[in-house]
């Protein structure tokens, strides 16, 4: 990967062009670079700019946008695959919100597509108050802020992650941790209403031990697209009367931002970034990405904040 020049963006009437100050990286950005999976090649069309997500400020509007001025801290996932490590983007409006007051640009650019996927694993989940919530792999990008949205609802927390996550994860208001290496993991989990598997790493036994941890009429959620339901799975989920989910829906992104944004004000969140690059150096922020050993978020800083 390097760096090119590219003319400016004009913003159509729909869109606001954004100077960009941070982008987020996303395990999806890695599988784009490399070709895709079988979900995202029908949508890689070259050229193709790399990043998800990001936040800036708004630089100029379009003719029919109502609901942005020029200067307002914004962060989003602007124009699916859309190309977010780049100084300017325009994009269509209705995928940005305000950014959090209390965030900075590296900070809220690092959250969107994250931030989004648990607040749609945990819709799709129903979870509410009272309720035992496992979250596994929590102490990623998603799972760290599924964690603690499951907690801002009310729920009782059970988190999976290596030992040395164990710690951090408490101190985000997890109310256990297991180590999903333990040997005895399978009788630990146990009268669970809902499983969060936000793991970027596919397992086919800890899918099913996590299935069987399921209370009768319990609820299943992944992640993980391209690692389909396999048929012995789902006769677990059919002997609880339990069902299982992908995270597929269509959102309302600046309503949900917005909602995300007010959880993350009221100090109910915290953004965990784990380590912040410069835009020239996204080759090594991939290459830390792809160890799958991220805590949090990896962030490209595009340019300095004031």
């Amino acid at each position: 990967m390097k760096i090119e020049d590219a003319v400016r963006p004009v913003p159509k009437a729909d869109e606001i062009l954004v100077k960009m100050y941070a982008s987020g990286v996303n395990p999806a950005d890695y599988v784009v670079r490399q070709g895709g999976n079988e979900i995202l090649k029908p949508f890689l069309k070259l050229p193709l700019g790399l990043g998800l997500d990001g936040a800036g400020e708004v630089e100029e509007i379009g003719n029919d946008v109502t609901g942005f001025k020029k200067g307002d801290r914004v962060y989003g996932i602007p124009n699916f695959l859309g190309g977010t490590y780049a100084e300017f983007i325009a994009a269509k409006a209705n995928q940005f919100a305000i950014m959090p007051s209390n965030a900075s640009f590296n900070e809220a650019g690092a959250i969107p597509p994250c931030a989004l996927m648990a607040w749609n694993g945990l819709d799709l989940g129903n979870v509410s108050a009272g309720q035992r919530v496992l979250i596994n792999g929590a102490a990623g990008g998603i799972g760290t802020l599924a964690s603690q949205f499951a907690k801002a609802k009310g729920a009782y927390v059970i988190s999976t992650a290596s030992k040395h996550n164990f710690d951090f994860l408490k101190q985000l208001g997890a109310d256990e941790v297991i180590d999903y290496n333990d040997e005895n993991f399978a009788n630990l989990l146990h009268d669970i209403d809902v499983v969060f598997d936000a793991s970027s790493v596919p397992n086919e036994d800890a899918r099913k031990i996590m299935a069987g941890a399921l209370k009768d009429g319990g609820r299943f959620v992944s992640v993980q697209l391209a690692f389909p339901f396999s048929e012995g799975f789902l006769n677990i989920l059919a002997k609880k009367n339990a069902e299982a989910k992908m995270i597929r829906r269509e959102l309302d992104v600046a309503q949900s931002l917005n909602d995300i944004a007010e959880l993350i004000e009221a100090d109910k969140v915290k953004i965990v970034i784990s380590k912040v690059y410069p835009l020239e150096n996204a080759a090594e922020a991939h290459a830390e990405m792809e160890t799958k050993h991220v805590r949090g978020k990896i962030v490209l800083e595009i340019r300095k904040e004031n």
